[in-house]
């Protein structure tokens, strides 16, 4: 049997007994919910209320009770809870996590865009600041993308922003061709087509199909499944594509399971499912800024430290619509 390696991950701490015991003091007196997400470290979800993927974690920011809701994730994960709980005061743990694949993308370049387009519906990866979700006409997330695509007319041209490799994946899933971003003039004349922002995730856009061939040699009973933010090469070499929370379900099912993904995943699966063997399909393959959450930022959000998330009202009311059309295909 291969033995279970560590994940290395310079950012994980060993629990301070006094700042857990703290952070659990200042939940019950200020009634706040921590909203963590899998690739958080386990020391957070130690005193997080939920973890899960972003529409998990979507669907409980906007059904919690609680005024107040710490987010232990990256920016754009806590401008959603806001987006759609505004009525709640929201603060990112780490002010300072952003996320590079959102950064990939503007209001401005976008409005540009679907000028140049023409008649298009832009479907907007939830991975992404508030303003582009406004300038958009639904949201999506990589649970629910090829059902929010599969909903919309086929008949017409839709734009998926920002990540490339999952605008891929869903124009194969729901047959619809994808072009590659080209001179407007010849995709204006494409219909149906699937047109990718050339956005990508810098972990799962390093994974090739090697590192799937390598984990089969390694782990030969071992189910692998990637994350569909990975290049269609490497999918079609996995067993199966699925979001953070369908390898969850998924390792409910195998008892040895390979994840490419953010390498600290397997934290999650090892915590909620002990006798389940599970192995990143590469140690390395960490995200900088999930990263960043420490029990001191959760301790100082609750503190009241750390200010607040704010999306002005005119990009928040088109943001949230955006958001609204997404839950009404996948409630």
């Amino acid at each position: 049997m291969t033995p279970r390696t560590e994940i290395p991950n310079p950012k994980s701490q060993i629990p301070n007994r006094e700042s857990v015991a703290r952070i659990l003091q200042l939940k019950r007196e200020t009634g706040a919910t921590i909203l963590a997400h899998n690739y958080q470290t386990p020391d957070i979800y130690d005193v997080a209320d939920f973890i899960g993927d972003s529409l998990e974690l979507a669907r409980q920011a906007s059904t919690t009770g609680a005024r107040l809701i710490v987010f232990c994730g990256v920016r754009f994960m806590a401008e959603t809870a806001k987006l759609v709980n505004p009525g709640a005061r929201v603060i990112l743990a780490a002010p300072n996590a952003g996320c590079r694949m959102a950064d990939m993308i503007t209001a401005e370049a976008l409005r540009q865009r679907k000028q140049e387009l023409g008649e298009v519906i832009t479907v907007a990866y939830v991975n992404t600041p508030a303003d582009v979700k406004a300038e958009s006409d639904i949201c999506c997330t990589s649970a629910n993308a090829v059902q929010v695509v599969k909903s919309l007319s086929p008949n017409k041209r839709i734009l998926f922003v920002p990540d490339r490799h999952l605008a891929a994946y869903v124009a194969r899933e729901t047959g619809r061709a994808l072009l590659d971003p080209g001179p407007p003039f010849a995709i204006r004349h494409s219909p149906f087509a699937a047109i990718p922002w050339e956005g990508f995730c810098y972990v799962h856009a390093s994974f090739r199909a090697a590192d799937v061939a390598r984990a089969r040699e390694e782990h030969p009973g071992a189910y692998i499944v990637v994350h569909p933010e990975c290049p269609l090469e490497v999918i079609d070499a996995a067993d199966a594509a699925a979001s953070t929370s369908g390898m969850v379900r998924l390792a409910r099912e195998h008892k040895e399971i390979v994840l490419g993904t953010e390498a600290g995943m397997c934290s999650r699966i090892r915590r909620d499912l002990p006798d389940t063997r599970c192995w990143p399909l590469r140690r390395t393959a960490l995200c900088q800024n999930m990263k960043l959450t420490r029990l001191d930022d959760v301790l100082a959000a609750l503190e009241g430290s750390v200010p607040e998330i704010l999306v002005p009202d005119p990009i928040a009311a088109r943001a949230r619509a955006a958001l609204d059309r997404m839950m009404a295909v996948v409630p």
